[in-house]
């Protein structure tokens, strides 16, 4: 293929050189740049009379300007159908399945203004979860600081006037070059050495015949000229002054040229210094943006940095400023998660947005769909909403004070009390308002402290009494009830890399917000949470204590504890040797005990685990074995492995094509004990094709039951239409009286990358 490129180039070029005028003094030659690169190199063709010397000539051609498409979309739609024959306990259904449909949307308006669309919807025959669709449009500063960053690793640095200068030095570089290359070879050529050596010889002659001519005629008595020197018929006398004259102006041309040669030679260590300093120089900027990207505090410092380099608008985009004040827009499903006390971590189906240049202003309104521990529950709530306006001075991650108010409608769970004395049970009355007002203070660089105060209205039953108004009750400060207080801080040690985060807060009897779901009891809550590395951060450890530091609608409505649940986890990690973890942690259950009633356990969770990727004998292999304890009681949870312990040790090996893994696993408690094994084989056919399947086995002690299961599975990726995948299961799951139950799932699903 190489061989033909060269043939149709010199076929073309010699074309080219015969018709076209303006080529008859120029040659061509080919030099390889690469496996399929062919660079065409220009050099003057020799004149009469000269000698040619082949020097390369940059042919400069000038970059096409490319315009940017006014909306550039990529992204990816997935479509997946999942069945189950029979739902994990505690929820009992069988023939269960559900469909999900999702795509992700990233689009680019003139590669200034990044947005993200994201839809999806889940909808299925079960009882138990919800049919749940969302469609939501975002911007986030994160995003356009990710556009900076991409244009800056593919910087069109063609256009900057720094490189214009590098280019101008390069040219001048260059002829500089050429030059140089053309009197070394005219001083050291062959056939310069050989004109020398012509006319020191001619110089010579004259000067040896001139020195004869003057010899007195005794001298000349036994040298006989006549017969060898020169000829009789044709000898004429030499013109002496001739050829010292052109010697004298050979030599003189050629000490000229070397005084050139070493003029050219400083001049061009001149220039090349100062293109390297140049370069060097645009190298920096360009690594300076990178950093300015990287490590700028907040959105004004990166935009005051950014304003300061004068960077084109392939790079920063005008209205670069404004972009980076707008922290996040959302349209449609949008998450809303402002401050501790007011509204964290709520999924509402409305608009948000936030805005901070200097000052702070942000705003949220909308149906509240669900928090994140609860949206799979299909569960009866009346409608509710959320109104927010926040106002405030400074930056979100330095110093700053910010209000809030907020207002709507908030289910409250309970709903029966009554604190008339007469026992009628007053209309529920969902309207909540309340008002905050959160500090940060930045004490230095790694350290900071917030602080939070807010008032809210009173609940519909504690206003009964007293006829009063919600937003008149927010404002009784005799009534401590309805308030509530927090305070975070985070710390970080630079010389042990320890972080150290703690928080409390308290919140009155009375006190309601969107953040919290129990009303009707005064709570306390803390945390201390501390991260710390050793042995040059190959181990790393976390401990944490916490009381009351979560909230979930299926607690009590009185619920209060003095428990304090700690947790702890290790990583180690050796270069060559397997990763180590432990960690001990509380777990929780959710179990459904009645059409609208729904409970959670909580329970410890030891679980331990070591893995190593590792290359035997040119073979790559994984290893992993973990451990798990529950420390629950039957009591607590009806999770068949209650008190259980768990043991699995899977092991895989790569072997090109072929991917061989298999796994053995113990679960034990005083009742019985359950042991599995499997095998599994994937092969990749083609580019486009991989298959797969593989065998398990399961035997339980004392019930003497053994079952044996299996799985396959296939992925067909279609060129310009997708990606299938198929899933069939035959596994078993834990049911009634402590027995496993077959279980049949499969899965169906369409992926597209565009």
């Amino acid at each position: 293929m190489r061989t033909c490129t060269s043939i149709l180039l010199l076929f073309l070029l010699f074309i080219s050189n015969g018709y076209s005028q303006s080529r008859q003094d120029t040659g061509y030659y080919l030099m390889y740049t690469g496996c399929k690169g062919v660079t065409v190199t220009t050099y003057p063709l020799p004149k009469k009379d000269t000698v040619a010397i082949p020097v390369r000539v940059r042919r400069h051609i000038s970059p096409v300007p490319q315009h940017s498409p006014f909306l550039t979309v990529h992204g990816n739609v997935m479509y997946d159908v999942y069945y189950q024959s029979n739902v994990d306990t505690p929820y009992v259904e069988k023939d269960v399945y559900q469909h999900t449909v999702q795509t992700f949307l990233d689009i680019n308006i003139r590669n200034q203004c990044p947005l993200r669309v994201a839809f999806s919807t889940n909808m299925g025959n079960s009882s138990l979860f919800r049919n749940v669709t969302g469609l939501n449009l975002r911007y986030t500063n994160r995003d356009f600081k990710n556009m900076l960053m991409n244009n800056a690793r593919h910087w069109d640095a063609g256009r900057l006037q720094q490189l214009q200068q590098l280019q101008l030095l390069r040219d001048s570089l260059e002829l500089r070059a050429n030059e140089i290359s053309r009197l070394k070879y005219k001083l050291q050529a062959p056939s310069g050495l050989q004109q020398v050596i012509e006319a020191k010889e001619r110089a010579l002659y004259a000067s040896a015949r001139d020195s004869l001519a003057k010899l007195p005629s005794y001298a000349m008595e036994n040298v006989n000229l006549s017969q060898h020197w020169p000829p009789k018929n044709n000898w004429q006398k030499p013109e002496y002054s001739k050829a010292d004259t052109a010697l004298q102006k050979f030599t003189a041309e050629r000490k000229t040229a070397a005084e050139q040669l070493d003029s050219l030679q400083k001049e061009f260590a001149r220039f090349d210094k100062l293109y390297q300093q140049r370069k060097k120089q645009f190298g920096a900027n360009n690594e300076r943006l990178m950093d300015v990207l990287a490590q700028s505090r907040n959105n004004k410092e990166l935009s005051d940095n950014l304003h300061t380099m004068n960077l084109p608008d392939t790079v920063l985009p005008r209205g670069y400023k404004t972009l980076l004040a707008i922290r996040s827009i959302g349209l449609g499903r949008t998450l809303v998660d402002y401050s501790e006390l007011t509204a964290k971590d709520i999924s509402i189906l409305g608009v948000q947005a936030e805005y901070n240049p200097s000052y702070y202003v942000a705003f949220a309104t909308g149906m509240v769909d669900y928090r994140f521990r609860n949206f799979i529950v299909n569960e009866n709530r009346s409608r509710q909403y959320l109104n927010l306006i926040r106002v405030g001075t400074g930056m979100r991650e330095g110093n700053n004070i910010i209000l809030t108010w907020y207002t709507g409608k908030k289910q409250l769970y309970n709903f029966n009390t009554d604190t008339s004395g007469t026992g009628a049970q007053s209309a529920p009355d969902y309207n909540i308002m309340g008002i905050s007002l959160e500090g940060k203070w930045q004490l230095n660089k790694h350290n900071y402290l917030v602080g939070e105060i807010a008032k809210s209205s009173l609940p519909y039953y504690a206003r009964a009494a007293e006829k009063e108004s919600a937003m008149g009750s927010v404002f009784q400060f005799g009534n401590r009830s309805n308030e509530a207080y927090s305070v975070k801080s985070f710390s970080f040690i630079p010389l042990t890399g320890t972080s150290i985060n703690a928080m409390y807060k308290r919140m009155g009897a009375n006190f309601q917000s969107f953040s919290l779901y129990t009303t009707g009891s005064a709570q306390s809550a803390w945390l201390l949470r501390i991260d710390q590395p050793f042995f040059r951060k190959q181990l790393t450890v976390s401990a944490s204590i916490r009381q009351n530091d979560f909230t979930s609608l299926y607690q009590n409505v009185d619920y209060h504890t003095s428990t304090i649940f700690k947790s702890i986890q290790g990583t180690l990690r050796i270069r060559k040797w397997p990763v180590v973890s432990i960690g001990y942690s509380p777990s929780s259950q959710l179990m459904k005990l009645s059409d609208d009633h729904f409970t959670e356990n909580l329970f410890y969770t030891l679980v331990g685990s070591l893995s190593h990727f590792f290359q035997y004998r040119g073979i790559m292999m994984n290893t992993v074995l973990s451990y798990t304890r529950f420390y629950n009681k039957q009591t607590d949870s009806s999770f068949v492995y209650f008190n259980s312990k768990n043991i699995l040790l899977n092991h895989t090996v790569f072997l090109g094509r072929f991917t061989l893994s298999g796994s053995l696993s113990a679960a034990t408690n005083q009742d019985y004990a359950l042991y599995g094994a499997d095998g599994n084989l994937q092969f990749k056919v083609t580019r486009w094709l991989e298959t797969g399947g593989g065998l398990k086995y399961n035997k339980q002690t004392v019930y003497n039951l053994e079952q044996v299961g299996y799985t396959a599975n296939a992925r067909v990726n279609i060129p310009k239409i997708g990606e299938v995948a198929l899933m069939g299961d035959k596994g078993f799951i834990p049911g009634a009286n402590k027995q496993l139950v077959p279980n049949n799932t499969g899965r169906l699903t369409y992926t597209k990358i565009f």
